[in-house]
């Protein structure tokens, strides 16, 4: 079946004075998916987020939204959390977040529901009457986060979401990001944490210097990336594993978990298979699993910032 997409950015640019913030990027975004949004600082992701909020408009090009052009009526249907957060320290909390869920369209009473029940999943309904100032950081990270999907956004953007949370509070709003997608929610995913695209994006963009350098499924960015290399848990001796590379094996990664048991990461030369390797050792070693490495997205951003960096060669210089 054909993706359906919520957001299309065809060939977008934005200048400001003489940088160019965005060059030509083109990225769909398919509906009802996580959408890893990465880069360095200053690559151009606050950029088009800006323009997707409206905040500014494309100087080239054209965004989509549901193949419509992007315009006033869609704000509604977007939440948006911006890494530098904001609310008004006088104000009481639930006085505050009814204030801005009726900014999106809801009504008294709706918002009144709803924030109610986001209050109680959270912990911080006996807060309600408490002004923001009362708060800690994390609680105030809460309040942000249910302010941005109380009136059940179409398109959600997330901002570095777990920036000022503890491992506790971290994981709830991941179940919760994930539950959001369960109901239907597309959610664009700006962070610099790579273990968290890992975990939920299903798709990536990487812009470096503001043009995209790798997208795509995020299990075909990590293969694409991956050499050919196999994991290998074992227990007896290393001296008779490491003769058996010998047969057109590379040793990339040894790890002693004792004098008797390793964790191998190989990757075999020219025609050679992993099951080479294992016919070779299988007589001295006691093999306890094997696995295909694929590649971190912590090294894959590393990766292709860096040869994207590299200078390019004029080979018509002197």
């Amino acid at each position: 079946m054909a993706l359906k997409y919520i957001i299309k950015a065809n060939k977008v640019v934005k200048r400001y004075n003489n940088h160019t913030a965005l060059n030509k990027v083109s990225i769909k975004i398919p509906k009802g998916s996580i959408y890893g949004l990465l880069g360095p600082n200053g690559a151009g992701k606050t950029t088009f987020i800006r323009l997707i909020n409206q905040i500014s408009k494309p100087d080239e090009g054209e965004i989509l939204f549901y193949n419509q052009p992007l315009s006033e009526e869609h704000i509604s249907q977007i939440g948006y959390l911006p890494e530098e957060r904001g609310l008004y320290k006088k104000m009481k909390v639930g006085e505050q977040a009814m204030y801005l869920a009726q900014l999106k369209g809801m009504s008294k009473h709706d918002a009144r529901t709803k924030l109610t029940e986001w209050f109680d999943k959270f912990d911080i309904l006996d807060w309600w009457d408490n002004k923001v100032e009362d708060l800690s950081k994390g609680m105030a990270q809460k309040v942000q986060f249910i302010v941005t999907v109380v009136h059940e956004p179409e398109l959600l953007i997330l901002d570095e979401p777990f920036s000022g949370f503890d491992p506790i509070n971290t994981e709830l709003i991941k179940q919760e990001i994930l539950e959001l997608k369960r109901k239907g929610t597309t959610i664009i995913f700006s962070t610099h944490n790579m273990q968290s695209v890992e975990e939920i994006c299903d798709y990536i963009t990487l812009i470096n210097q503001s043009e995209i350098i790798e997208e795509g499924p995020v299990e075909e960015v990590k293969k694409r990336f991956s050499k050919n290399a196999y994991e290998i848990h074992f227990t007896g001796n290393m001296i008779t594993f490491t003769t058996a590379l010998w047969t057109g094996f590379e040793l990339l990664k040894k790890e002693e978990i004792s004098k008797t048991e390793f964790k191998v990461t190989v990757s075999p030369i020219g025609t050679n298979s992993i099951n080479d390797l294992l016919a070779a050792i299988i007589q001295g070693c006691k093999i306890k699993s094997v696995h295909e490495s694929t590649a971190k997205m912590h090294d894959i951003f590393i990766r292709a910032v860096a040869q994207a960096n590299e200078p390019t060669t004029n080979l018509n210089s002197n």
